[in-house]
């Protein structure tokens, strides 16, 4: 059975563990190695298991914990050359550093990987489906916008752990400067609460099951926001909320298991 538990989900740090019969892997670690360890000594996980690290981007909510735990564990970390390029990896073995490209399809003991492109103001990141015992599990955060290729790549998903980030109202009207609100509203920001409902919506109706929405704003939204703005797009399209799918938001600090 494939477990899939996000340890941290926001702008304060990321983290999430897909695990499989013999294969544990993180996508993304941005939080303390010490925070990480923590979290997964409470799902079972010795990090002396962890196969991989696999990263989406360079920006610290995403790496701050990458090189203490590739160090400490001597875990692989797999990204875009670019996004490797951006991040501090100064003393991790090079054995350790493994270049990805997004589109092509690679292995780590029983999962297919495939990185996709995502649109966000960093170097060439992506996102990451995962192909095990026959279903597809997701990473989709940091994303500006979303357009047809990008949906292509999140379709068919049995489980997504989809951003949304903030609310339009609570973003406009809060207390950012206006460049910052600027970037986060652009095509390479963040996915909105209103964007974010419609995403899962498409998506369920193409037979995902599982919709996890994370990488909350602390600043800009709230879970029940985010909740609401999904559950009600959800079952304005005759999704059945808890039965024809199950909608969650992920904890900013501990764990959200599907």
């Amino acid at each position: 059975m494939i477990r899939f538990i996000t340890l941290f989900s926001g702008s304060s740090g990321n983290a999430t563990l897909i695990s499989g019969n013999d294969t544990n892997i993180l996508i993304d670690a941005g939080v303390s190695c010490a925070k990480i360890v923590s979290e997964l000594d409470k799902v079972g996980v010795n990090p002396n298991e962890i196969d991989a690290l696999l990263i989406t981007h360079e920006h610290i909510d995403h790496t701050s914990g990458v090189r203490v735990m590739s160090k400490k564990f001597n875990i692989p970390v797999f990204a875009t050359e670019e996004t490797l390029e951006g991040m501090n990896l100064y003393d991790v073995f090079p054995s350790n550093i493994r270049s990805i490209k997004k589109g092509e399809v690679f292995g780590i003991r029983e999962f297919e990987i495939f990185p996709f492109a995502i649109p966000h103001d960093a170097n060439n990141p992506v996102g990451y489906s995962v192909l095990a015992e026959n279903k597809k599990y997701t990473v989709a955060t940091d994303i500006g916008h979303i357009n047809e290729k990008l949906l292509k790549c999140l379709y068919k998903s049995d489980t997504i752990l989809l951003e949304s980030n903030h609310d339009l109202d609570m973003l406009k009207n809060g207390r950012y400067s206006y460049p910052l609100k600027r970037r986060i509203l652009g095509d390479f920001g963040h996915l909105s609460n209103d964007n974010a409902a419609w995403v899962a919506t498409q998506l369920a109706k193409w037979g995902t099951k599982n919709i996890i929405l994370g990488h909350l704003s602390n600043e800009n939204n709230t879970p029940d926001l985010a909740y609401e703005c999904a559950y009600n797009m959800l079952t304005k399209n005759d999704a059945k909320v808890g039965c024809d799918v199950i909608l969650k938001v992920a904890k900013r600090f501990g764990i959200t298991e599907i």
